[in-house]
């Protein structure tokens, strides 16, 4: 009896553990896994991709098929403005990729990029061989900038929500300001959930 009283608590506490220990099993990266109803990974590649496609076969394009020249575009600010967290940089990410993918456009550097760049350039002119070195003054400037925002609404009641989100997306022409492309991309969600918190 006493070891009992002695081992006991150390028994306990090992099953508790044993019950709280992780499972974890690999999926596909590009698997549809839908957790929490939250925008996911699946959700920006499929908005990416469909956005895309849709801005490639417009007719601001044809303007630059008929001068036999890819336009070259720019990444602007793309905003949240859900009630989620949602990390644009995947999204822009996956954007740049379906874009530059489609061959149809060339693609320079954004703001943040451009600035590494730029130390680098600066960094080459005291310390690479005038061979080497890179001059400043010879980038290729934008013809587009890519603008856009991720916005939600949320319709609760009790453990039940439809979220609805929306992507729109605007292309415009740097030189003349004009939006020659405005997309957008819905979808719905319809979750249920024992405790109600979205």
């Amino acid at each position: 009896m006493r070891g009992l009283l002695t081992y006991g608590p150390v028994l306990a506490a090992a099953v508790l553990l044993a019950g709280c220990t992780s499972k974890v099993t690999r999926i596909q990266s590009d698997s549809t896994t839908d957790l929490s109803g939250s925008w996911n990974d699946t959700d920006s590649r499929l908005v990416a991709q469909e956005m895309i496609g849709d801005c490639l076969n417009q007719r601001w394009l044809f303007k630059w098929d008929e001068m036999k020249k890819r336009p070259t575009v720019i990444i602007g600010k793309i905003t949240n403005q859900s009630h989620e967290h949602i990390s644009v940089e995947t999204f822009c990410k996956d954007i740049e990729r379906a874009l530059l993918n489609s061959g149809k456009v060339d693609f320079v550097a954004t703001k943040t990029e451009r600035e590494q760049v730029r130390e680098e350039k600066a960094d080459q002119t005291e310390n690479a061989s005038a061979a080497t070195a890179k001059p400043a003054g010879e980038e290729t400037g934008a013809d587009l900038m890519l603008i856009g925002s991720i916005n939600t609404i949320v319709d609760q009641e009790g453990g039940r929500a439809v979220v609805f989100y929306q992507t729109n997306m605007e292309l415009i022409d740097i030189k003349s300001n004009q939006k020659v492309w405005i997309g957008e991309k819905k979808i719905k969600k319809f979750i249920r959930r024992a405790s109600a918190s979205f």
